[in-house]
């Protein structure tokens, strides 16, 4: 596979414009907009520590630097703008979070709830009823491990399938990624309709926040903690 640094510019491309796109369409919805305000509202508290922003701060700055330094060095071997059949979008979509899921799944439970990396989880822990913001509110260390268990899995499935990714169907599984990533730390209070996924992904994460013992592993489904018998029943909050 050739490095393909015009394929690698359109990905984050795509990904910045996509972001900016989907986050004013969804805030055109007076619910998520009243979430969102709610979320702010419980998040300002804790803005106000400065060892929270300081934490907040540092853990931006390593997740940032290694996206930047994976977008720019490393998936521009494995995307292209090759066209492919809609079932190959779909398959490799879900590889991708498949396998990283699989590996979080493991690592979250064994080592982030073991002894090796309990004590720099604690960190994130220290959420018991988490908002908005506790979504940033991690160890550096555990969002390098944790980014990078995703950007593994796209050279994976690249190499499995013998071939670069359509850079399409990349953005995609990456924004299903972040956006798992934030939203199962959201206090969510919204009709069941269209938003019961919204709120089984959060109260399915606020069941794992409960203490440090509980299970629901996973980031982008429950897939996993299903299978492997770590499943919790979601908590559902009436307040953030």
């Amino acid at each position: 596979m050739s490095y393909d640094w015009m394929a690698g510019l359109a990905f984050f491309v795509t990904l910045t414009a996509t972001t900016a796109v989907g986050r004013f369409i969804a805030f055109r919805s007076p619910a998520l907009r009243e979430m969102r305000e709610r979320n702010f509202a419980a998040d300002a508290p804790k803005r106000e520590r400065k060892s929270y922003r300081e934490a907040v701060r540092l853990n931006n700055k390593a997740g940032g630097i290694q996206a930047l330094a994976f977008y720019a060095l490393v998936l521009p071997f494995f995307v292209s703008f090759d066209t492919m059949p809609v079932w190959r979008y779909v398959v490799d979509i879900v590889a991708i979070l498949a396998i990283y899921d699989l590996t979080y799944y493991v690592t979250h439970r064994f080592l982030f709830h073991g002894k090796p990396l309990r004590k720099i989880h604690a960190l994130h822990h220290q959420a018991r009823t988490p908002t908005y913001i506790d979504s940033l509110y991690v160890h550096p260390l555990e969002t390098v491990i944790g980014q990078g268990l995703f950007q593994l899995s796209i050279p994976l499935v690249a190499l499995a399938t013998g071939g670069p990714l359509n850079v399409f169907a990349v953005v995609v599984a990456t924004q299903i990624f972040i956006q798992a990533g934030t939203l199962n730390h959201v206090w969510v209070d919204l009709p069941r309709f269209p938003f019961r996924w919204l709120q089984f992904l959060t109260t399915g994460h606020a069941a794992h926040h409960v203490d440090m013992n509980q299970g629901n592993y996973c980031q982008v489904t429950l897939l996993f903690d299903w299978l492997f018998g770590t499943y919790e029943k979601p908590v559902v909050r009436s307040e953030p």
